[in-house]
């Protein structure tokens, strides 16, 4: 798309998905995640029933009276963005488009953490990782973000989330939140990478689908292009049997996807791309909480 066309559509998304965090997600978000280190804040006079062990002995020894350090909670974080950009996010028969969705909810997770003055980064990834933005603060780097969602170009097609997660974990030092958000349509085993993860960091996933990836319909022979592959074949989509066995791949899938992430104790949500992903994001929010 030209410079004037995706100026257009990032402002768009701006005014919606911040307006969402504002309006929407801001209590939400604050109460999913919260700080996760204490600070120093003061000294003060010992009162009854406060923990001994935060006594502040010199200054206790000075003032002839017990003194105690209090702590607050270091509310900043570091939110990463973990974003598949392969070809199958160029899928969208029912609603928008993955990709326009994708960006939507990665605009939205991005702005309900600047409202808490947290940093935000983003890693994109198709069978290799395409790109990392480093995690800063501002509507300027949220702006970015956007902008290379809906327009970067990716060397390869392909989708390998064990590499995304590796390249994350390493890159990672400091504790941080992410979100990774993807349509999991993956061959590779990524079990073991998102448990080093998860170990590490605290982990959530978004799956973006659309109904057509989980439905075949019946439309007689029918073209189909593989996005990531680039292969084509002709089917026969009025036959029970194949549209069984399709409905069979998309089901076992989606079951070895939720037990993965079970497994790993990661908080997911899937949205179709024809859904309100913000009924799907509050849900995971408040999934969260109640834990």
């Amino acid at each position: 798309m030209d410079a004037k066309e995706l100026l257009k559509k990032v402002r768009k998304i701006e005014i919606k998905t911040r307006g969402l965090s504002q309006n929407i997600f801001a209590g939400e978000y604050h109460s999913a995640f919260k700080g996760r280190g204490m600070m120093f804040s003061e000294v003060r006079e010992y009162q009854y029933g406060d923990d001994i062990r935060d006594i502040d002995w010199n200054v206790t020894a000075r003032h002839n009276r017990p003194h105690i350090k209090v702590y607050e909670e270091e509310r900043e974080l570091t939110v990463m963005l973990l974003v598949d950009i392969s070809g199958s996010r160029e899928f969208g028969a029912e609603g928008v488009e993955k990709r326009e969705m994708i960006a939507e909810i990665a605009a939205t997770l991005a702005f309900s953490a600047s409202q808490n003055n947290d940093k935000i980064g983003a890693l994109f990834f198709s069978d290799k990782v395409e790109k990392f933005i480093p995690p800063k603060k501002g509507r300027k780097h949220i702006l970015l973000i956007i902008r290379e969602l809906l327009d970067f170009k990716p060397e390869s097609r392909g989708t390998n989330i064990d590499v995304a997660l590796r390249y994350f974990t390493d890159a990672m030092r400091k504790r941080s939140t992410m979100f990774m958000i993807s349509d999991f349509i993956d061959k590779h085993d990524y079990s073991k990478a998102l448990s080093l993860a998860r170990n590490k960091h605290d982990v959530m996933a978004v799956q973006v689908y659309d109904k057509r990836d989980s439905v075949m319909p019946d439309v007689g022979l029918m073209l189909i292009t593989d996005l990531e592959t680039g292969l084509t074949r002709w089917i026969d989509t009025s036959s029970s049997k194949v549209r069984k066995t399709y409905a069979k791949w998309w089901y076992d899938r989606q079951q070895q996807m939720s037990e993965t992430l079970k497994k790993s104790r990661v908080n997911f949500t899937s949205v179709a791309t024809d859904e309100d992903y913000v009924k799907a994001l509050m849900g995971l929010f408040k999934n969260r909480t109640s834990k």
